[in-house]
């Protein structure tokens, strides 16, 4: 494997350093996580506690990414989860964890697109109608009792066509996009933490987590939209719920390992990509969700029609009078980094099918690069045509919920992993060490497990069938195929 990655003539080139690594990273962690599931995981779990949701989700990245950091730096390849958990655990443990990350990556990308489509409507000032930009699946009954019934999500298939496109023409021009995007999106977060601060009102931050007993919430057809009786929705069980929700805003970091093989000095630049990125979001996040529920109470975000979906530009217009101006940045500021997002995503799930067509666990056309640009272009259009079906036909929910579970299930075997291998392979050069391993690595495994029981019944069903379907397909095609086998 590391022999595939110094053959930089007929492999990625390495055109990328430790600051545009960073950028990666925060470019793939600021975005729908903040923007939309902070609303999100208040509104549904943690209330002005969510919070502290994003320090128990801060604490298992963290285990996480030092984990990720040591892989990195002494497997410099593209494969990201996927490869160490090949290296480590062998072909069958690689191919579920590859199957998973579709999970996050693709459905990430497809989460994203959604939220963008979202925002975009919000800045026309509702001008797209709802059919056109929500899934078949998702439905509303107006004010005026006018039923609304969703057809396709059309401004995300339209994002997702012209980021595929700029994937294509190649990673360093996408990396220049990407970190002027970052800039701005970052500018755009201090600014409404600074001017949201003094508007904070101490009531709505009591009590700080939702009390047991809390009442169901319906809209005007009686729908059941939020639902308090669960143990994972109320207290220090919202707590923990609430993690697993805005736990898909943390899964930038792990996106810079993706492109390891396009480093110029992976055994430096990786540990400072992964874990710098991972360290600067942490502290907005909390900051952030700290201004958004005392500006807004959290009850405004259990109604997605009335906050949830544009929940930042919800706050300032209606709480922060003088500030429309402000809303408005902030939504085209959204809009950017949504695309930086989609960006790393695509760009992530191009490059571990790549690994895998190597591999031979998936068909050689994944593992195609462009004659010119050295990108794998085949795969980057494959991802659109799945990842287009899925934005433009499932609801934002289901997808970010599925694509947590895909996340936490590849930080806990990659924890899992690097103990596996200080025990296997001491002897192995590690330009980056991860301190106290055992202990962070058990530590990691088990916090990303029980982040995993806290997400929902529904979605760890839909998870567990599509780990199910990978099995079918590894035994009917990819074990046939594998290079180990040929």
């Amino acid at each position: 494997m590391l022999s595939q990655a110094a053959d930089s003539e007929k492999g990625l080139k390495r055109t990328l350093g430790a600051g545009n690594l960073i950028a990666l990273g925060i470019g793939a962690i600021i975005g729908a996580g903040l923007f939309v599931r902070t609303a999100a995981a208040a509104g549904q779990a943690a209330g002005p506690g969510v919070t502290l949701s994003f320090v128990v989700a801060a604490i298992g990245c963290a285990f996480a990414g030092l984990c990720y950091a040591e892989f990195a730096s002494m497997i410099p390849i593209a494969g990201s989860a996927y490869a160490y958990s090949y290296v480590t655990m062998g072909e069958l443990i690689a191919w579920i964890i590859g199957w998973a990350l579709i999970m996050e990556y693709a459905l990430g990308a497809a989460t994203v697109a959604i939220a963008w489509s979202e925002y975009l409507n919000k800045l026309l000032g509702g001008g797209i109608p709802y059919e056109w930009s929500h899934s078949p699946f998702e439905s509303y009954t107006d004010a005026s009792g006018i039923h609304h019934q969703g057809i396709v999500n059309a401004p995300a298939l339209i994002i997702l066509f012209a980021l595929t496109l700029l994937l294509i023409k190649g990673t360093q021009e996408s990396a220049f996009i990407n970190a002027i995007i970052v800039f701005i999106k970052v500018a755009i977060v201090l600014l409404f933490i600074a001017l949201g601060w003094q508007f904070i009102n101490p009531d709505n931050h009591t009590p700080y987590l939702i009390p047991e007993g809390t009442a169901a919430v319906t809209d005007q057809a009686g729908k059941v939209i939020a639902d308090y009786s669960g143990w994972n929705k109320h207290g220090w069980g919202g707590v923990l719920g609430g993690a697993a929700i805005v736990f898909f805003a943390f899964i930038g970091f792990d996106a810079v390992s993706t492109a390891a093989q396009e480093a110029k000095n992976p055994k430096r630049d990786m540990p400072i990509g992964i874990l710098g990125s991972l360290v600067v979001c942490t502290i907005l996040y909390i900051l952030f969700g700290h201004v958004l529920t005392g500006v807004a109470n959290w009850q405004d975000f259990v109604d997605p029609e009335k906050g949830r979906e544009a929940s930042v530009a919800y706050a300032i217009s209606t709480y922060m009078s003088g500030y429309g101006w402000l809303a408005t940045a902030v939504t085209v500021a959204i809009l950017a980094g949504f695309s930086s997002v989609i960006l790393v995503m695509l760009m992530g799930q191009s490059r571990i099918f790549y690994t895998m067509s190597n591999d031979g666990l998936i068909p050689k056309v994944f593992g195609d690069l462009h004659p010119k640009f050295k990108t794998p272009y085949k795969s980057n259009m494959i991802l659109f045509v799945f990842v287009g079906a899925f934005a433009a036909f499932v609801p934002g929910h289901v997808a970010g919920d599925l694509t947590s579970f895909g996340t936490l299930f590849a930080f806990v075997l990659v924890s899992i992993g690097v103990w596996i291998l200080r025990v296997k392979a001491p002897q192995l050069e590690r330009p980056f060490r991860t301190p106290i391993a055992p202990v962070v690595s058990v530590l990691g495994a088990i916090i990303c497990t029980a982040m995993i029981v806290g997400l929902d019944g529904q979605t760890l069903k839909v998870a567990f069938g599509w780990m199910a379907l990978g099995l079918v397909v590894y035994f009917l095609y990819s074990k046939k195929n594998s290079r180990l086998n040929s």
